[in-house]
């Protein structure tokens, strides 16, 4: 796998941008899915929590549990373990992500950072076959190191779409990359259902928790053998930056960083945006992430109630990305991502109310989360692009990986925080109200054209 830093043939995408090339950048998207839908969204959450309730002294498949477990000395109730583990994951992140971000811009070869990420974050996930018993230490651990690798290889793929495609193109490209992946993700998915319908026993708890620990590891698999099609058909792309740079990368990315920071002031739109972005960005992976532990611990319901709904997401979410695209080509993204923000706070409000043990009203809901999943998220990530300063996509992509997949932390951090003190789940989620709301308000106020300008570049023809 040779790097290739020469230019490509031009098309109408883009300066040195090919089909080959795009269709490579999207199936990583194909690639890492599979960990947030199978990891993050559906098994994750439920598996090390039961791993910590066992550790806890509570007995395997007891209804409710309100034991306690002791990492590090500190007194941790087992529901409010893995969104703390979360929050953990994401404090370590805003110190990583950004430094990968600037090592990416000062590298001629960012093909091999997002490797070693993926192939990292991978072999985390591919180890969870060890987590038995009543190992929860190690669960969290090998979460965090995937979870880190899962944001650190994110910062560097994205980092390609500003060289993918022109100002008008990008919404269009960034929605097919968010499209695509759901069909990746929803595809192992229903691979892992049919393994749990098949093989588990009625009233056998221990079953249950092995299918999904092998369900994780199954994702990790899927997550390393797909990142090989990006390797081979996306190219290089290097800044001058990058082909001027001398010595050592790492420190040259550390330094490089340092005057960003500092020069940072210069675009306040941009940060104005990606404050904006981190809040309601926050409140939608808190809702994708805790969704499974929200359905099995408040409302009761079936593992496979859980897959069939993740899985229904997928696939309306694949045809809601491309639609809210279309919808951007017509209204502008930044309209189509406000109106999505009043979408979510709908669903916020409609699962509050949801019955307990009722698994059709929680289908439904997830139906309506599909169709404005992905075009929110998508449409952001392209808007984000246009107000980046040329040359500085990873480190600022750094940033803004802080809270995209799986990367929130003021929502677990609120959600496990008023769980520890109700000991209610539907109280947390009815907190995360404020992340929508505030986000909306945020993303309002942004000048966006007056935003792109400043940065640098051209706005497209409809915003």
């Amino acid at each position: 796998m040779a790097d290739t830093v020469t230019p490509a043939v031009a098309d109408p995408a883009g300066p040195g941008s090919t089909r080959r090339e795009r269709t490579g950048w999207y199936f990583y998207d194909w690639a890492n899915s599979a960990f947030q839908t199978t990891v993050i969204t559906v098994f994750l959450g439920p598996f090390l929590t039961t791993v910590t309730e066992l550790a806890a002294g509570c007995e395997l498949g007891a209804d409710s549990c309100d034991g306690a477990v002791y990492p590090l000395g500190i007194k941790v109730a087992a529901g409010s373990f893995y969104p703390y583990l979360i929050s953990l994951s994401v404090f370590l992140t805003v110190f990583v992500l950004p430094v990968i971000g600037a090592i990416a811009d000062r590298s001629a070869h960012k093909k091999r950072l997002l490797a070693a990420a993926a192939f990292t974050g991978a072999g985390a996930t591919i180890a969870f076959a060890f987590v038995t018993g009543e190992r929860y230490l190690l669960g969290g651990a090998l979460f965090l190191i995937a979870n880190i690798s899962f944001g650190a290889a994110v910062v560097v793929y994205n980092s390609f779409l500003p060289q993918l495609g022109g100002p008008d193109d990008r919404d269009g490209i960034s929605s097919r990359g968010w499209a695509i992946g759901y069909l990746g993700g929803g595809l192992l998915l229903a691979l892992n259902l049919v393994a749990v319908t098949m093989l588990s026993e009625e009233g056998n708890a221990q079953r249950t928790l092995d299918l999904a620990r092998w369900s994780i590891v199954s994702a990790g698999v899927w997550w390393a053998a797909f990142t090989l099609v990006p390797l081979r058909w996306l190219r290089e792309h290097p800044t001058a930056a990058a082909l001027q740079a001398g010595g050592n990368v790492l420190t040259d990315g550390f330094r490089q960083l340092g005057r960003t920071l500092r020069e940072i002031k210069a675009y306040p739109l941009t940060l104005y945006f990606l404050l904006a972005f981190l809040v309601f960005n926050d409140g939608i992976q808190t809702v994708i992430t805790l969704a499974s532990q929200y359905g099995t611990e408040e409302l009761r319901l079936e593992q496979s109630t859980l897959i069939v709904t993740i899985l229904l997401v997928q696939f309306l979410a694949f045809g809601g990305a491309l639609a809210l695209g279309a919808l951007a080509k017509r209204i502008g993204a930044w309209k189509t991502v406000l109106l999505s923000l009043v979408l979510w706070t709908g669903v916020i409000i409609a699962a509050f109310r949801l019955p307990a043990e009722a698994p059709v009203p929680f289908m439904i809901l997830g139906g309506c989360i599909g169709l404005v999943l992905g075009g929110s998220q998508a449409l952001s990530r392209s808007l984000f692009s246009q107000l980046i300063p040329a040359g500085k996509e990873g480190e600022y992509y750094g940033f803004y990986e802080i809270s995209d997949k799986g990367t929130s932390w003021l929502g677990p951090l609120a959600f496990g925080l008023v769980f520890q003190l109700t000991s209610s789940y539907r109280v947390g989620l009815v907190s995360l109200l404020i992340f929508f709301v505030v986000g909306f308000a945020l993303l309002a106020a942004v000048p966006m054209r007056r935003a792109i300008i400043a940065a640098g570049n051209t706005p497209p023809r409809v915003l």
